[in-house]
């Protein structure tokens, strides 16, 4: 039996930004009509911080990280130090530190 492979044309997307969202209806439009576009799709940018000592906006790894934290997404919490370490270290290495530093 004879193996066939059928190749597909690769999609791929283009990213406009708009600064006067009052255009952005006849923008959309426009490119819509360009030949081979297939779907035109908007979103509201989300809002980006600032870091002052780069220079620059953050990244989108760096906004996600920023927002999990922000939901509890992987924070961690404990109730005092030694309940932090005992976590970190496990309880036998604990012991053997907290007595040495006594």
């Amino acid at each position: 039996m004879e193996t066939r492979t059928t190749m597909y044309p690769q999609e791929g997307q283009l990213l406009v930004s708009i600064s006067d969202m009052s255009m952005l209806k006849d923008i959309k439009k426009a490119i819509s009509m360009l030949k081979g576009v297939t779907k035109v799709k908007t979103q509201k940018a989300k809002p980006r911080l600032y870091d002052p000592e780069t220079g620059e906006y953050l990244n989108d790894e760096t906004m996600k990280v920023i927002e999990d934290a922000q939901k509890g997404i992987g924070v961690t919490h404990y109730n005092s130090v030694d309940e932090m370490f005992r976590s970190i270290l496990g309880e036998e290495e604990f012991k053997k530190i907290r007595s040495s530093n006594v």
